[in-house]
C-alpha cells in the first residue's frame, strides 16, 4: 500500500493512501490499522485512492466505514476517489456510493478538503 502526504492550498496535510489488489477479509485489518495509524499520528484528512483496488468485500466496506468515523471524531475529513469499475458495483449495491464522499480524482478529492466541501 502506498502512503504519500499532500498539502493541500490552505495548508492542511492530508494522507493519500493507495491499497492495491483486494479489500478483503484477509486484508482489512491490515488497512483498517494504517487508517488508524495515519489518522491519529499524521493527519485526520485522509483520501483513499481505490483505483487499484479490483475487488472489495463486506470487511473492506467495513475498514473504510470505521475510517470515515475515526476522522470525523476529531473533525477531519475522509474522501475517496477513483474507485476501481469492478469495485464501484459493491458500493452502488451496498449504498454506500450515498455515504462516502466519493470523487473521480485525487486532484478533485483533495481539493475537496482545501474547500471543506461535500459531495
Amino acid at each position: 500500500m502506498e502512503q504519500t502526504i499532500r498539502t493541500t492550498q490552505d495548508g492542511r496535510t492530508v494522507v493519500v493512501l493507495t491499497p492495491t489488489g483486494r479489500l478483503d477479509i484477509t486484508t482489512a485489518w491490515q488497512f483498517r490499522l494504517k487508517l488508524q495509524e495515519c489518522i491519529s499520528k499524521i493527519s485526520p484528512h485522509i483520501v483513499v485512492n481505490l483505483g487499484q483496488v479490483n475487488f472489495i468485500d463486506s470487511s473492506g466496506l467495513t475498514s473504510l466505514v470505521a475510517g470515515m468515523r475515526d476522522a470525523d471524531k476529531i473533525k477531519g475529513s475522509f474522501r475517496i476517489c477513483k474507485v476501481h469499475p469492478e469495485a464501484k458495483l459493491v458500493f452502488e449495491v451496498t449504498m454506500m456510493d450515498s455515504v462516502f464522499e466519493i470523487f473521480d480524482t485525487e486532484e478533485d478529492a483533495l481539493e475537496g478538503v482545501s474547500r471543506g466541501i461535500t459531495t
